[in-house]
């Protein structure tokens, strides 16, 4: 016993002798080390890059916002988080947002002695650490709160949400706490207690804002808030990226699309922290730089004026009874030589509620059978397949007689024409010159009433045809979203090809095609052939520190898809027989309501047989027969500038009037009013 306690007494002598050395000759540096602090980078937001239209007035810009933030020290506890929320809920007030139950009770049992209380009513059951997890016992204290149905004040529901914003703050990051309606005199208050209020900072946030309206807005697309962050879907991607999960990014079409861009560079600081986690100081290491400007196509002026007409000129439909079931109306204007789309203006409607929204994206991402504006493309095919000749091309107008079918006639009465060429095809918009010429095109085999038969690559034929123009095939323009239309089915379910169908294709009445295709064709056909890609998007640069002068780093170039393959003599022929469909003197013509529209207009009508579609009831027999209404064109008729499309869906057939072509002289008109030519 004597050597045990020995050896003790001898072991504790060394180490009083160690603790004496280390005191004497190292503890100055200790003590350095303990008080030293560490240094973190963090990063800020910077604003989002500002949209021009083409004449430089802003579309979607930024506005600056007071915004009180909060900055997350290490090692930060539940209860300091509790204090500083009670403190902060007496300066500011929340009132755009409500708290949940949930965050309500998370709040009430911060506080250590509500915990406690809370504790000591429930069952050991439901607070044992050895069976139930920290997470489960958590919640049957949240459980129990609500029960309590305890009232809080306005000002406890404000800590509330301060004490939940702050909570899921992460560890030295900013976060805003109050960035909307903040008053001066809060601003103030806050300002003379911030020494109170550790983490708590004055600050500026921003928001979209759309000075010029809001009518293509659906195309500018959205950007998340603070609160909803990084997409779900997309979360790994962007925080790969460099993005934190609160972060606001471009959630749709022109704001998604050029997100790179648009987002900026963010700005970084150094954050200096003492041993005990406290934020020593923060020092700003770089500004940041703002995102990027984009220039659009698109002029605002024009554009308001385009979407006013189609709004007024469709509610004039809808009152009238001819739009009692359609889903909405689309036009969209196009520089025919680039393909920079002018105006981009759409409807939506609900026929059972007759609410109407503006829809803008519709002309991307809507298929619609189109009918007769599709002539063009068809007489061109005919033309550059030797199937007709520019000199040669007239063909007997007689209606086609299928075995079990009705007859296939044009809209005039059969026997009105013994033959037509062309143009005077297209200027009276003879569906029988389509499938007539289609019957030759395919080399069919026909004996009215009796037989029929074609190639199995006979839809092929004429939707490679087709496609040259746009038709059917996605036009490359640069929103995401876009569809590339519907193709009906070629064959029945024995596996015969569907003649009947063919002939339809050959004059508009099956595929169908988006409002942005029908621009694109009728822009091929203005400039002579060359199918332009559309878009949107003219230019990227930098807005200069006055807020004004844009300095362009990017300018978009003109990209031509294809060359049609045709002759001056067979574009002629087009060219010709568009110009007849506003400016013939047949009875039978189409567009002569535009005949004194100045510039000139050249173009082609569609009426496409379709019928409602009712979701609640799609299984519905004997739907009402319906039409819809299209319209193509350019002005002026000779070295083109403008090329349109207008697409009016789902009319009464016995109401169809002249909507579209209401539409198309007001789009000239305005445009030219705009820009002289």
């Amino acid at each position: 016993m004597r050597i045990i306690l020995g050896i003790i007494f001898v072991l504790f002598a060394l180490l009083i002798a160690q603790l004496a050395y280390l005191q004497l000759a190292y503890g100055s540096r200790f003590k350095a080390e303990v008080a030293k602090s560490d240094s973190n980078v963090v990063s800020n937001q910077v604003p989002r890059g500002v949209m021009y239209d083409a004449k430089g007035r802003v579309l979607v810009g930024n506005k600056a916002n007071n915004a009180i933030t909060y900055t997350k020290s290490t090692g930060t506890s539940t209860s300091q988080i509790y204090k500083i929320s009670n403190a902060l809920s007496n300066y500011i007030s929340i009132t755009d947002e409500k708290p949940t139950e949930e965050q309500l009770a998370e709040y009430y049992l911060a506080d250590q002695a509500n915990s406690t209380k809370i504790t000591n009513k429930l069952p050991k059951s439901k607070t044992n650490s050895q069976i139930l997890t920290t997470q489960e016992i958590n919640q049957n204290m949240i459980d129990e709160v609500k029960k309590e149905n305890i009232k809080f004040t306005a000002r406890q529901k404000t800590a509330a949400l301060i004490f939940n914003k702050i909570s899921g703050a992460y560890t030295l990051s900013t976060i805003y706490v109050k960035n909307k309606d903040l008053t001066d005199r809060e601003i103030a208050q806050v300002g003379e207690h911030l020494s109170e209020l550790p983490g708590v900072g004055i600050g500026t946030d921003w928001e979209r804002s759309y000075p010029n309206g809001s009518s293509i807005q659906s195309i500018i697309g959205s950007v998340s808030t603070e609160k909803s962050g990084l997409p779900s879907d997309n979360l790994q991607y962007y925080l790969s990226q460099g993005y934190s999960r609160n972060d606001r990014v471009g959630t749709s079409y022109l704001e998604k699309e050029y997100e790179p861009l648009l987002k900026g560079s963010k700005s970084t600081s150094e954050v200096t922290t003492k041993s005990n986690g406290d934020i020593q100081q923060t020092k700003t290491v770089y500004k940041g730089e703002a995102g990027a400007s984009l220039m659009l196509t698109i002029d605002a002026k024009y554009q308001k004026e385009v979407q006013a007409s189609l709004k007024r000129i469709y509610n004039n439909a809808v009152a009238a009874g001819a739009a009692r079931y359609s889903n909405g109306a689309y036009a969209v204007a196009m520089d025919p030589k680039t393909g920079a789309l002018r105006a981009v203006a759409g409807l939506s409607r609900n026929p059972k509620t007759n609410k109407i929204v503006d829809n803008a994206l519709g002309v991307i991402n809507q298929s619609y059978v189109m009918g007769s504006v599709v002539k063009g493309a068809t007489v061109s095919g005919g033309l550059m397949n030797n199937v007709i000749t520019p000199t040669n091309n007239t063909l007997p107008d007689t209606p086609i007689y299928l075995p079990g079918s009705a007859v296939k006639k044009s809209v005039y009465p059969i026997g009105t024409f013994g033959s037509l060429d062309a143009e005077s095809a297209l200027e009276v918009s003879s569906n029988i010159y389509m499938m007539q010429l289609a019957l030759k095109w395919v080399h069919a085999k026909y004996v009215p009433k009796q037989f029929i038969s074609m190639p199995n690559d006979s839809f092929d034929v004429l939707r490679r045809n087709f496609s040259m123009f746009g038709l059917g095939q996605k036009t490359g323009v640069d929103l995401p979203g876009e569809v590339s239309g519907i193709e009906g089915q070629s064959f029945d379910d024995q596996g015969r090809i569907r003649s009947g169908s063919l002939l339809d294709l050959a004059y508009g009445n099956f595929d169908a095609y988006t409002p942005i295709q029908l621009v694109q064709y009728v822009s091929t056909i203005a400039n002579g052939g060359y199918r332009m890609q559309p878009y949107i998007v003219q230019s990227v640069g930098k807005t200069g520190r006055d807020g004004k002068k844009i300095y362009i780093n990017y300018n978009k170039r003109p990209n031509v898809q294809q060359q049609i393959p045709w002759t001056k003599a067979e574009l002629n022929v087009v060219q010709e027989g568009f110009w007849r469909v506003v400016h013939g003197t047949n009875g039978w013509g189409t567009a002569h309501p535009l005949k004194n529209v100045k510039p000139s207009i050249s173009g082609k009508t569609g009426t496409a047989q379709t019928f409602y579609y009712d979701p609640d009831h799609p299984n519905r027999k004997n739907p009402p027969e319906l039409i819809n209404a299209t319209f193509v064109g350019y002005a002026p008729s000779k070295n083109p500038q403008l090329a349109i499309a207008v697409v009016f869906p789902g009319l009464d057939p016995d109401l169809e009037g002249t909507y579209t072509l209401q539409v198309a002289k007001e789009m000239v008109q305005d445009y030219f009013k705009l820009h002289k030519y």
